[in-house]
């Protein structure tokens, strides 16, 4: 299929779904489509383009992963460290055989403050303390604490908010590094991300793109979301930095290669998904195709890299789950065109 065919497909794509966000797709390591669709502020009718920064979700979780990892790699943690002994009297209900590891492939066991087995819906959910107070894995303690233990430890996989947080907090107090300042130097500066960052709700620069609910309205998703992110979700990036990052996970410049082929061995066979999980990568259930995901209040992402078709993808909507049909449309018209 060429650029031409692949752009006309695209674009069909994004109008039937009615898609705001940001689309690109890169062939052979080269860019074959690049396009933004609907507003970043519908208020002001500020339209959405390539270079707006948008909500990932729990796209965070890759960054949390590799950083952890990197950390692993230096000697700073293993993956059979357990939270305890990072934690101290911390979380008392998270159970003293948990794991590092355990708690990257989603198989802790612990309970979460998010689970979305229980809220399944979005607008439903707001935090139990004020939203302000939640900017740095020490506050969201608070949180976290009370919820009892889901299942043994390794048991089984239950995908899990909370546990990426306790793994912020544990990577925070281990490197004596602010978790925010850790991702920047052991993922984005590497990867010469210069336009990712965990910002801050309330003071979101220009470039930012505003989530919102519905297809239409002004109904943003700031009473939603906690002030700043940490862990499991909250950064902001654009569709080239997401590519850069595919970039320097593939060619050895955050973790090793032998580390990176820990975190995309298969640990969970998600069948409702369809697909396998491995220690912060989503993994298809028969390619070699890697994906990061994030859904939230007026957020969804959807990034995928397949080394072996040679191609990768990234669909952000600042709109709910609006990347998702799109995301589906796009896999499937990459993988009929190898």
């Amino acid at each position: 299929m060429s650029t031409l065919e692949i752009t006309d497909e695209l674009q069909a794509i994004a109008v039937e779904e009615g898609f705001s966000g940001v689309i690109r797709v890169d062939l052979d390591g080269a860019v074959a489509f690049e396009g933004a669709y609907g507003l970043a502020h519908r208020g002001l009718g500020v339209a959405n383009t390539i270079d707006h920064q948008y909500g990932l979700a729990s796209g965070a979780k890759g960054f949390t992963a590799l950083t952890v990892m990197s950390m692993v790699e230096r000697g700073e943690l293993t993956l059979d460290t357990t939270a305890r002994s990072v934690l101290g009297d911390d979380l008392p209900l998270i159970d003293d055989r948990v794991t590092i590891e355990q708690l990257l492939a989603h198989r802790s066991g612990i309970g979460d403050y998010l689970d979305e087995e229980v809220f399944e819906d979005s607008l439903s959910y707001v935090m139990p303390i004020p939203v302000h107070e939640l900017a740095t894995p020490e506050q969201y303690l608070r949180v976290l604490g009370g919820y009892p233990m889901k299942s043994e430890p390794g048991e089984r996989f239950v995908y899990n908010n909370g546990g990426y947080v306790v793994l912020a907090v544990i990577a925070e107090r281990t490197s004596k590094v602010p978790y925010h300042d850790l991702v920047d130097q052991r993922v984005c500066v590497p990867a010469g991300m210069h336009d990712t960052a965990f910002l801050r709700s309330d003071r979101l620069p220009g470039r930012a793109a505003t989530g919102y609910f519905e297809n239409e309205g002004l109904h943003t998703n700031i009473l939603h979301l906690p002030v700043r992110g940490v862990g499991d979700g909250g950064i902001y990036s654009t569709t080239a930095d997401i590519h850069l990052l595919w970039d320097a996970v593939f060619a050895g410049r955050i973790v090793a290669p032998e580390t990176l082929a820990m975190m995309v061995r298969p640990h969970s066979h998600c069948e409702e998904m369809s697909m396998r999980n491995g220690l912060g990568f989503w993994l298809d259930a028969v390619t070699d195709a890697v994906s990061i995901h994030g859904f939230d209040a007026g957020i969804g992402f959807v990034s995928m890299r397949d080394p072996g078709a040679q191609f990768a993808y990234s669909v952000i909507s600042n709109k709910g789950r609006g990347a998702w049909p799109v995301s589906e449309r796009i896999k499937s018209l990459l993988t009929t065109a190898q």
